[in-house]
């Protein structure tokens, strides 16, 4: 009897295995997907990726430029929530120059454009495309910010260091701090909290805006180190990326402002450039990192002390995937970058996350 009461036990197990094949998953694999590809139409290749941003799951740009055989091409692409497309009708979209930094600006969307040599901001509203010429042409144009009431431009002439601000109606030159020598870039959060991070007559320094003048923000960096990017977020919790150096070798540190004091900690990256970095939908740290196989990209998840690693799709014959952006898309994160097929040249590519 017994015997019998197993074997009845073991076909009711089965069955219901193959009602309900979910049941075999496991809840993280359920609820955990990776990545995968989205198709880009094609560049002239080869190709260099500016900028990504994203305004929720069905609107997302990515900035940059093709180097053709006349010189440097902007390419511009858009993300609606179900393909990637180009275009082609923004002012100076056939001339050569390059797209850079792109915003969200409340309901319009802003991208530094090099035209020619010339610097302006693009602006993109339900009306459409219209631009916001610079006061002066640069020899440099290093970094570009904007936000409702505000944007910054930083670069060089052959004057020396140059912050341009725009209010909204019109251009003035701000003074950076004595010793100074350049700002590598410029992020802000509303029009009266701007962070640069700038090469000093004493080494890297944050400088902040506070509505009437750039100051030294007094951030506690470490030894020896550089900053490469400047995290903000609504709650004003501040996040900063660079690098640290000892005994010439290289190693990435992030700093985090929770709005009263800095913590300090160096997650398991090796030298990463954390320029791309972003706050995922999950509320973890996320950036793309080298990656140790030629045919798949490679991100990397900081939450607190855990760093974890994700690999893209693989891609047939692919010698170099390189994500260069991220950016959050409601639950999904987005990437953008190039791949190099054996044979030709980088072109690009894109891979999401989630959606």
């Amino acid at each position: 009897m017994n015997g019998l009461r197993a074997v009845v036990v073991c076909l009711v197990i089965a069955l219901a295995a193959a009602v309900s094949p979910a049941a075999a998953v496991t809840p993280a694999a359920a609820v955990r997907p990776g990545w995968s590809a989205l198709p880009v139409p094609a560049a002239a290749p080869p190709v260099t990726v500016s900028d990504l941003a994203s305004r929720g799951p069905g609107e997302a740009w990515a900035t940059g430029y093709e180097h053709a055989a006349d010189g440097l091409r902007p390419m511009l692409y858009r993300w609606d929530g179900k393909a990637w497309s180009r275009d082609t009708g923004f002012p100076g979209a056939g001339e050569p120059g390059w797209l850079g930094k792109v915003q969200f600006v409340g309901e319009e969307v802003w991208i530094f454009h090099n035209r020619e040599g010339a610097g302006e901001i693009l602006r993109r509203s339900a009306g459409g495309w219209s631009t916001v010429p610079l006061p002066q042409t640069l020899w440099t144009y290093q970094d570009f910010t904007a936000v409702p009431g505000a944007a910054w431009v930083v670069g060089e002439d052959d004057t020396g260091l140059k912050v341009l601000h725009y209010d909204g109606s019109g251009w003035t030159t701000q003074s950076a701090p004595d010793g100074v020598l350049y700002l590598m870039g410029i992020n802000a959060r509303t029009a009266t909290d701007a962070w640069a991070w700038a090469d000093t007559s004493t080494g890297t320094s944050v400088l902040r805006w506070n509505g009437t003048a750039w100051r030294d923000a007094k951030v506690p960096l470490p030894p020896n180190s550089n900053v490469h990017t400047i995290l903000h977020e609504p709650s004003g919790r501040v996040t900063i990326g660079g690098s640290q150096y000892t005994d010439g070798v290289a190693r990435t540190y992030l700093m985090t402002f929770n709005g009263q004091a800095w913590r300090t900690t160096h997650p398991p990256l090796g030298d990463t450039y954390t320029e791309a970095m972003v706050r995922g939908p999950d509320g973890a740290l996320w950036l793309p990192v080298r990656s140790d196989r030629a045919f798949q990209s490679k991100y990397a998840r900081v939450d607190g002390a855990r760093t974890t690693f994700s690999y893209g799709p693989e891609r047939t014959n692919a010698i170099d995937v390189k994500p260069r952006v991220l950016a959050k898309a409601g639950s999904s994160l987005l990437s953008f970058g190039t791949v190099e097929i054996y044979g030709s040249k980088p072109n690009l590519m894109s891979e999401r996350l989630g959606g």
